[in-house]
């Protein structure tokens, strides 16, 4: 088994049975505890799993919401490539909503200069992306400004997606399921997401492979509102299957 099929194993067990001990994924991987050490690290920096004395605990289960900084750290081969699919689903002209989110803004940073488009956004970093982009109508969404992500939320910032309509919106997700949906953590941030879902004729999730399966605190859509779901081919194939019976056509890159 190769060390990276090994990690996902131990993060769905992690998952699973809510922690993971050396001395036990040792015996079963028939490994060295220093390997089960330098797979629970490997995890630990992609964000996923937080190392505990004798094993590790998947982050969800702490309560943790990741910072940008740290989020924007994990997974980015992955990240990259997911934002390069979703060039192809950027119309020729019209107008587009970026969630807030570190998948979303790699997306951001590629948006063709010389489209004619209105992208509208919650997200500081993305309005700062996109200010003098040529051929850009920038309109960015105000509100409360969530340090941690760096992303307008409330009132504001509801009653100004509630009277918005565009083509297309990319979202970012902290988790996603057939059983519970799409989940964030934190609520003000899930009203954002469910307003800016509703205000698109499409709805592209970008979310790469550490993201399926993972429930969160709190819920902001079902996977029936999305149109297409961008992944990268560490993703399950069952989990893939799942969700694709669900009506969602799923890209893995």
């Amino acid at each position: 088994m190769y060390a990276e099929e090994r990690q996902r194993a131990i993060l769905k067990q992690a998952r699973r049975n809510g922690r993971v001990d050396v001395a036990t994924l040792a015996a079963a991987f028939e490994i060295t505890s220093e390997t089960v050490r330098r797979d629970l690290t490997a995890l630990e920096r992609s964000g996923v799993l937080r190392r505990v004395h004798g094993g590790a605990i998947p982050v969800e289960r702490l309560g943790i919401d990741p910072g940008l900084d740290a989020r924007d750290k994990a997974m980015c081969g992955e990240k990259d490539r997911i934002a390069a699919a979703a060039l192809d689903q950027i119309p020729a002209e019209g107008a587009i909503l970026l969630d807030a989110g570190t998948t979303v803004a790699r997306l951001a940073n590629l948006v063709p200069a010389d489209r004619e488009l209105t992208v509208v956004t919650h997200s500081l970093p993305n309005a700062f992306v996109l200010a003098n982009r040529p051929g850009i109508t920038l309109m960015l969404a105000g509100g409360r400004l969530r340090g941690h992500t760096m992303a307008a939320v409330d009132s504001w910032a509801l009653n100004a997606l509630k009277d918005t309509y565009v083509d297309v919106a990319f979202i970012g997700t902290d988790g996603l399921s057939v059983e519970r949906g799409l989940t964030t953590p934190d609520t003000a941030e899930a009203m954002v997401k469910r307003a800016a879902i509703a205000s698109a004729r499409r709805t592209v999730l970008l979310a790469d492979h550490t993201k399926v399966g993972n429930d969160h605190f709190a819920r902001f859509g079902d996977l029936g509102d999305v149109d297409t779901l961008i992944t990268d081919t560490g993703v399950d194939p069952q989990a893939a299957d799942d969700i694709t019976r669900t009506g969602v056509k799923v890209v893995t890159v």
